[in-house]
């Protein structure tokens, strides 16, 4: 689905995060979390007191060659964000790993999620300079299918990885996007 309002952009300081939208994202991360979304944290329910600080982490490391925030909005609200690093050791600085893609439960379905994968494509190969995309998704929610209509090849999984709750272990799947 097409949508018209949608607006991707890029950040690559903190410096350039104001306070309304570092809230806007923290509330985002915490509304994907407590509607089960799998998005860097294990168990909900999550509040602003654990999002805030690891959304903090990210901004700090945000550096135009190695971290970049990217942010979908739609009528000036936050409809979802990922976060794209290169690894800093040589022998592996030609890939990234995308973290934390999310789209906020009440605009699944409009396309957004596909924006924000298409312009970390976009941005990794013709802006950082990568040649491959990895990522982790959780099992049992059909990430891999979101992730294999867009091209990303599973290349192996962590059998029984995350746990979620007693009795409740889930796969983690590595997944890869090569050649970019």
């Amino acid at each position: 689905m097409h949508n018209d309002s949608l607006e991707l952009r890029q950040f690559v300081s903190s410096h350039t995060v104001d306070d309304r939208l570092r809230q806007a994202l923290i509330d985002c991360w915490v509304d994907v979390t407590n509607a089960g979304g799998a998005a860097g944290f294990p168990l909900p329910p999550i509040d602003d007191w654990q999002a805030a600080p690891a959304l903090d982490a990210i901004l700090s490391s945000l550096a135009p060659d190695t971290c970049r925030l990217l942010v979908a909005l739609t009528e000036g609200e936050v409809a979802g964000w990922l976060n794209l690093r290169r690894d800093p050791f040589a022998l592996i600085a030609h890939w990234g790993t995308l973290h934390h893609v999310q789209t906020h439960p009440r605009l699944r379905g409009r396309g957004i999620g596909v924006a924000l994968m298409e312009l970390a494509q976009q941005v990794a190969r013709d802006e950082m300079g990568l040649e491959h995309l990895h990522l982790a998704a959780r099992g049992g929610v059909g990430l891999e299918r979101f992730y294999g209509r867009l091209g990303w090849k599973e290349i192996g999984r962590w059998p029984d990885a995350l746990r979620l709750a007693p009795g409740d272990d889930r796969d983690e799947i590595l997944m890869i996007l090569a050649p970019l």
